[in-house]
């Protein structure tokens, strides 16, 4: 039961870095590539912010989950290999 626990706990970090990429693209969807300077456009300037802002925060939290997962997964696989040998 000990290595289905870890490896169901890997899994679950997995799921939920590629949860974060496919709702990074969800919010990207929008996002408007042109950088808007002019006092007309202040809604697309306030837009813009809060979706940047969005964008700093999926981007931080996935990368952080991305490297967890790619550790834990080598500290699993390096304890089975350990207990194997």
């Amino acid at each position: 039961m000990g290595w289905i626990f870890f490896s169901v706990g890997w899994l679950a970090l997995a799921c939920t870095v590629l949860g974060f990429a496919v709702f990074r693209k969800l919010v990207a969807y929008s996002e408007d590539d042109l950088i808007h300077l002019d006092e007309f456009d202040g809604r697309k300037i306030a837009h813009q912010k809060i979706l940047a802002g969005r964008l700093d925060f999926v981007d931080r939290w996935g990368k952080i989950l991305t490297v967890a997962t790619l550790v834990y997964g080598i500290l699993l696989a390096a304890a089975f290999l350990y207990q194997r040998l």
